[in-house]
């Protein structure tokens, strides 16, 4: 990347989130999402107050009215933008998601993000915890566990990330304690039929499968599933795997899928039996082994959840103090991460891993960058030296390029369990390749 192929376009904040969505796309939904229309016009226009509120859970601290003046030049007080925050609602935040978040990896630049012309997604659910306000004590109730009430209120949260860029693809929170899964099922239409989706235990029921065969556009998966579910066996392939049928308890439909059973070795030596369900049914297009290797870009997914709950947010707890604006603020953290997910592909290109540069360190960069390339220093900086910076930015960037990840893994233990795992007095950790056998069924 050139000093002269660089524009301002290239790391300005404004002009970025624009590329998203722009501001006057931006104006138009709010209009027509608004609860009134009467009233004085605002002095900021609310799409730059939701850019400014995108802005403000990219820094560590800071006041939300001073990232809004530095993003659009003009001041508002805190209250009346409490007040806006509140008459904007929920909704119109997640209508918004649903209109920005897209895929943004290309098979020939990021092959790692797909497995043969299929775009790795994954699908999983969080939780964030909400201070202890008057609002929240007197509208919502605590999860009861078996010591008694939770410390803090939680909200869901399911979501869809593109597995080889960290970048949400869809979300839904639950603002009235929705399950993981009922979360999850409205977010299945967006699925597409070049995406493989890879998913954990929870997803591995018939409800789940059901739902995904029932989408027209028919997407792939590769699903785990516990041991303990029935099927029926129909015809044993040669890699290994078998055709099975399970049946729907809603539709009493049976689906035809590939089961694939195998041992995996742990770090601590022992093998544990790993049971996955796909609708590859192609034994040699898609082999057992290649299909069991792909289900650990699975967790990937933790990693980019790791990005949005311990790098972005700034606290323990959302700094929201009701149920809406701590809604407004996960759906802002989630169109900060694609913020700093095209940030890290544009510092990327076409001759760096995008996983190996830096989350944090692009982070980091981009707040020294867009805070003095905001409104409040426009009269100081030249707008001429601003593409300049940026590829002094993105030179850093390049040189504290990670390496490529090690093949490792921590035990399986807890600290002070409360469940049947060993207790965990000193962590440790072995290196090396993962050691599998795919299981043949006898006859």
């Amino acid at each position: 990347m050139s000093t002269q192929s660089l524009d301002v376009s290239e790391g300005d904040f404004r002009k970025l989130f624009s590329t998203m969505i722009s501001e006057a796309e931006l104006d138009a939904l709010i209009r027509e999402l608004r609860r009134s229309p009467a009233g004085a016009p605002p002095r900021v226009a609310a799409g730059l107050l939701v850019m400014g509120m995108v802005f403000h859970v990219m820094f560590p601290g800071g006041l939300l009215s001073t990232h809004i003046h530095q993003v659009t030049g003009q001041k508002l007080g805190d209250s009346s933008i409490s007040q806006r925050r509140e008459a904007m609602g929920a909704g119109l935040f997640q209508t918004l998601l649903d209109k920005v978040l897209s895929p943004i990896a290309h098979p020939e630049i990021h092959p790692h993000a797909f497995y043969k012309g299929f775009r790795l997604v994954g699908i999983d659910g969080s939780s964030f915890s909400v201070s202890n306000t008057p609002p929240i004590k007197v509208s919502k109730r605590k999860t009861c566990t078996r010591r008694g009430s939770a410390a803090f209120y939680k909200l869901g949260m399911t979501a869809l990330y593109e597995l080889g860029t960290h970048n949400p693809l869809a979300a839904k929170i639950g603002m009235d304690g929705e399950s993981e899964m009922a979360l999850a099922l409205p977010l299945i239409p967006a699925i597409q039929s070049d995406w493989l989706l890879i998913a954990d235990r929870y997803y591995g029921v018939a409800k789940f499968l059901a739902s995904l065969r029932a989408l027209p556009t028919k997407p792939k998966f590769v699903i785990r599933a516990r041991d303990n579910l029935k099927c029926v066996q129909r015809q044993r392939l040669q890699d290994g795997s078998v055709l099975i049928e399970i049946r729907d308890a809603t539709t009493k439909k049976r689906i035809l899928l590939r089961e694939i059973r195998a041992r995996v070795r742990c770090r601590s030596g022992r093998w544990m039996s790993v049971r996955l369900w796909t609708n590859l049914l192609d034994q040699k297009a898609f082999p057992a082994k290649e299909l069991l290797n792909l289900y650990g870009m699975r967790w990937e997914h933790e990693i980019a959840y790791k990005q949005i709950k311990i790098h972005l947010r700034r606290t323990p707890l959302l700094l929201s103090h009701t149920v809406v604006s701590a809604a407004q603020e996960i759906c802002c953290l989630l169109l900060a991460q694609t913020t700093v997910a095209r940030m890290r592909m544009k510092a990327a290109g076409k001759d760096y891993p995008l996983l190996q540069i830096s989350f944090i360190q692009t982070l980091q960069l981009c707040r020294s960058f867009w805070f003095f390339a905001s409104e409040i220093f426009s009269d100081i900086i030249k707008p001429s030296l601003l593409p300049l910076i940026f590829q002094r930015i993105v030179e850093s960037l390049h040189q504290q390029q990670s390496h490529a990840r090690r093949p490792r893994s921590c035990p399986r233990a807890l600290r002070q369990p409360v469940s049947k795992w060993p207790r965990l007095r000193k962590n440790i950790y072995s290196r090396g390749p993962f050691q599998f056998k795919i299981i043949r069924k006898s006859k």
